[in-house]
């Protein structure tokens, strides 16, 4: 159990490489490892609103239930949190290598839990995308294709080279991971947060 202080760190399904200070939560009691638990048991044993920043690397794709998964970080998160996940691209290899892989992830997946989204009803909304970033093998960024793919985080007026690829050339092109960051929106975050999100 954690007490105190929203200003907390959670790591979430550590393993071995627990970020520096922070708590570690997973499954199996490995070094490092502060809280053992099955991430597929609700509710995790923390309190409403303790963690100010959540990291969940690699976690994501071995769920039983994305909405659920993201739900429960939401409840343990602060009002503000930012959530930094890294899951493999839907293109990867090593999406589709480990066979304990459930999901596999678009740049646009993470959409459909922003708050005010089309279909964030469904899966419960609640948070803001404030970026994905697409990393690429060496040769594709090399000849500048990470960098047009991910331009759109510099402007959202380039995001036709993002739908373009993913749409048309992404097995070709293959990518790496994706890495997105979320905000949780709940009462308590600032109101400039609650006014809309950004699509990347």
């Amino acid at each position: 159990m954690v007490n105190g202080a929203t200003h907390r760190t959670l790591d979430v399904g550590c393993g071995r490489h627990k970020q520096p200070g922070a708590v570690g939560l997973d499954r199996v009691p490995l070094p490092g490892v502060d809280v053992v638990h099955d991430l597929d048991q609700r509710p995790y044993p923390f309190p409403d609103s303790v963690f100010q920043t959540i990291y969940a690397r690699h976690v994501i794709e071995h769920v039983a239930s994305v909405p659920d998964f993201l739900a429960e970080l939401h409840r343990i998160a602060a009002p503000g949190a930012q959530i930094y996940i890294t899951t493999p691209h839907y293109s990867s290899l090593g999406s589709w290598n480990d066979p304990t892989h459930r999901w596999h992830f678009s740049a646009y997946s993470f959409d459909y839990f922003a708050a005010g989204h089309p279909g964030a009803y469904y899966v419960g909304g609640g948070f803001r995308v404030l970026s994905v970033e697409i990393t690429f093998l060496r040769l594709w960024r090399s000849l500048g294709v990470a960098r047009l793919v991910n331009a759109v985080n510099r402007h959202p007026r380039w995001r036709i080279f993002r739908k373009t690829w993913e749409e048309y050339l992404s097995f070709l092109l293959r990518a790496r991971d994706l890495h997105v960051t979320l905000e949780v929106v709940k009462p308590g975050t600032p109101s400039d947060l609650q006014t809309g999100n950004q699509t990347v």
